[in-house]
């Protein structure tokens, strides 16, 4: 059989970390190019691949004619190269946030429907070991509803992950759009619907830069969410958790409550109202300094050559985004954003 022929445009800290090792370990995929407006980058990963170089994705698509690609670029060209992608007839495993805009994700769904391929949205933390498990201890029935919640992820911002540093496009408005929201609030929006089941009504937001100087794109996040079932909440994106990453979620339920990476080793804990309490060690959440494979990459592989749709689709991007966006929404208006 022949290799599935993968490119990666733009080969920034998430290509590096994450999307290009990932590839690298499927004996089915053959990395074929890669694409960057730094030449001197794609041609290190080229040269170890044996892959071609380019500068510019449309011409990629055009020579290289890849079967699938991941889109790795800033924020604002997510919504375009997808879109080309798909219309060269390539899969697309698009970074978060899928887009910028609800009709930019429409827009690209649209287009991959159109073209016949696969467009999947790299939301991880719904295949993080400890998510996957509380997942499965909440649909077991024992905690029944969920009836609060919190859900967090911080870290002390892209400076000390973005290849460029301080330098980064996540600090450029134009480019990023948004900012701690785009990077982190949306992984949370997209785990909490996944992990209740459920679609979020109502958000209240306060959308802030509080402390990154010389940007205007935001640095933190607190948000009330009210989920279609009841279920209330906050959900929290900070780029200022200087002593520290976190990527916590705590449920509080009818028959006890639910914590999530709030403990080093056991990364899910239940306690019940009975008195007892299970502790799992399922395997670690992936952070900036401790890198574990992500698994969206293997997933995406898998869905196109078995021809199986992907779970986190362009469908399931566009919810998690449409929350964020109502959190902006939210902050401008000062109102509470029925979705």
């Amino acid at each position: 059989m022949s290799k599935l022929k993968v490119a990666v445009i733009g080969c920034g800290s998430i290509a590096k970390h994450r999307h290009i090792p990932e590839y690298a370990l499927l004996p089915q995929v053959e990395l074929v190019a890669f694409c960057d407006i730094n030449e001197e980058r794609a041609r290190s990963y080229a040269d170890q691949y044996g892959a071609k170089v380019y500068t510019d994705y449309r011409t990629l698509l055009a020579e290289v004619k890849p079967d699938a690609v991941s889109i790795c670029l800033p924020n604002v060209l997510h919504a375009e190269a997808s879109i080309a992608a798909a219309n060269a007839g390539a899969h697309v495993l698009v970074e978060k946030p899928m887009a910028v805009t609800t009709a930019e994700a429409d827009a690209m769904i649209q287009a991959a429907e159109a073209n016949g391929v696969q467009l999947m949205v790299g939301h991880n933390q719904r295949l993080m070991p400890p998510h996957v498990k509380a997942k499965e201890i909440l649909e077991s029935g024992k905690l029944g509803k969920v009836l609060t919640f919190r859900t967090s992820f911080g870290h002390p911002g892209p400076e000390g992950w973005s290849i460029d540093g301080r330098e980064s496009w996540f600090f450029r408005k134009p480019e990023a759009v948004m900012g701690a929201m785009g990077d982190l609030g949306v992984h949370k929006s997209d785990l909490i619907r996944w992990l209740l089941n459920d679609e979020v009504a109502d958000v209240a937001a306060f959308v802030e830069t509080r402390h990154k100087e010389g940007t205007d794109v935001d640095d933190n996040a607190t948000c009330l969410l009210r989920m279609k079932s009841g279920a209330i909440g906050t959900l929290i994106a900070s780029w200022t958790y200087y002593k520290g990453e976190d990527n916590s979620t705590v449920l509080w339920c009818e028959n006890g409550v639910i914590k999530i990476g709030t403990h080093p080793e056991d990364q899910v804990i239940v306690e019940l109202r009975d008195g007892s309490i299970e502790k799992h060690k399922v395997g670690g959440i992936s952070t900036n300094q401790k890198q574990l494979t992500s698994g969206v990459i293997r997933e995406f592989v898998e869905g196109i050559l078995t021809g199986t749709p992907p779970r986190i689709s362009g469908e399931e991007g566009k919810r998690s985004l449409n929350v964020i966006l109502a959190a902006f929404e939210s902050q401008e208006t000062g109102k509470v954003i029925s979705l």
